[in-house]
């Protein structure tokens, strides 16, 4: 082998080790060097030089390694976005709901004070305590956890916090605490624990009074006061959109961001290609950064089973429409579906009245999606949703990257 061929072939393998790396915090952004993510972390932890000098300049993202995890610090580009809510990491998938993630929070807030072990128990009555606070007393917040329902949603968020490395179950099981019959020791890697909060300043010097602006003031960059570093915040924010949404429409856009994008929209498409693999699909209403592995996303379309096959059937549906679709006639729709396909389906699914729990899981797979928008009790149809019209011969799956910052797999465009 000559000099020259030799050079090639590390070349390769340095820029293949480097792409998979990328991938790996796109899709898992918090990865630790033990267990089913130790091999991703060792590529993180090698090239974590060129990777942080990427996402810094394209993303805004900073990426922290040290001997025991890597953490990506992803930040939406859109913080009203609430089509990927948390869910548990095992167990069901039900979306992490207000109420658990408050409970999240002063979790967090009790194992950061807390020792190196807990019991579930203990950290229940930390969160009681912490609950009692007036200020969450007059936001309507009161947990007293003596209820099963309220045990539940704290066992969730002690299953996401596992999923997530902050704690390991050392003895004891969740349910036997929901149940009362038991209790659960956990061990804290208080380095991840440290590393979970992903903003650019300190909560506690927040001032805004509402959800949203107090997340638009955790998360804001620098002052903008030149040309340079707005349209650095511009390349920033759209390459998170980019890569972490399923489809990036351009009238969603402001005219400065339009502008800019019609301008470097080829630059920006191949530096993320170039790192990540994922291909631009460039429409009149958007761009999608599909991913030909259909590897990077949390959410598939198609998908197999019951839901799958409504949601597949409502998508073929909705393309036909003209305008917004109404929840009602949407349910109708299933009705008459059922009739037809209902023998394809599980049995709870044929039952009288299960066509509003179907509509509904339909609607936010294809909202997730970028597929349809919601407005009010109506349905509005994307462009995107075109793929799914009656005649279309290809279909290939579903893609993409990803918050609570974590878990952040965000993206699934289906190409």
């Amino acid at each position: 082998m000559t000099t020259t061929s030799l050079a090639e072939v590390l070349d390769g393998q340095h820029a293949s080790d480097l792409r998979k790396a990328a991938r790996a915090l796109l899709k898992q952004p918090l990865l630790l060097a033990h267990g089913p993510s130790a091999d991703e972390f060792r590529l993180v932890r090698r090239h974590a030089s060129d990777l942080r000098e990427w996402f810094d300049r394209n993303t805004g993202w900073p990426l922290q390694v040290d001997a025991e995890s890597a953490r990506l610090g992803k930040i939406p580009a859109r913080l009203a976005d609430a089509t990927h809510p948390a869910r548990e990491a095992t167990r069901s998938a039900a979306p992490f709901t207000r109420r658990r993630y408050v409970l999240l929070c002063l979790a967090l807030a009790a194992l950061e004070r807390g020792e190196a072990q807990i019991a579930l128990g203990r950290l229940a009555e930390q969160v009681v305590l912490d609950a009692s606070d007036p200020q969450l007393t007059a936001a309507g917040i009161r947990f007293t956890l003596d209820r099963r329902d309220e045990r539940l949603d704290l066992a969730a968020v002690v299953r996401l916090l596992l999923g997530l490395g902050v704690l390991r179950r050392v003895a004891g099981d969740e349910d036997a605490y929901v149940s009362g019959a038991g209790d659960v020791l956990y061990d804290v890697e208080r380095r991840v624990l440290a590393g979970l909060l992903a903003t650019r300043r300190g909560p506690s010097t927040v001032r805004a009074a509402s959800p949203l602006e107090r997340l638009a003031e955790l998360t804001a960059e620098t002052a903008l006061d030149s040309d340079e570093l707005r349209f650095r915040a511009m390349r920033r924010s759209l390459t998170r959109r980019l890569l972490d949404d399923p489809v990036l429409y351009y009238d969603e856009l402001t005219d400065a961001e339009l502008g800019y994008l019609t301008r470097q929209r080829g630059f920006l498409t191949a530096r993320i290609t170039e790192l990540t693999g994922l291909v631009a699909e460039i429409r009149a209403e958007g761009i999608a950064m599909v991913d030909p592995e259909d590897d990077l996303t949390d959410v598939r379309m198609p998908e197999s089973g019951t839901h799958g096959h409504v949601t597949l059937l409502l998508a073929e549906h909705l393309t036909a429409a003209q305008g917004p679709v109404s929840t009602a006639d949407l349910m109708r729709k299933v009705a008459e579906l059922a009739a037809e396909h209902g023998g394809f389906w599980s049995k709870s699914a044929r039952e009288a009245g299960a066509e509003g729990e179907l509509v509904e899981q339909a609607v936010t797979r294809l909202a997730a999606l970028g597929l349809v928008s919601r407005t009010g009790d109506a349905v509005v149809p994307r462009p995107a949703l075109a793929r799914y019209a009656v005649g279309e011969t290809v279909v290939l799956a579903p893609r993409t990257a990803g918050t609570t910052e974590v878990p952040a797999q965000r993206k699934a465009y289906p190409l």
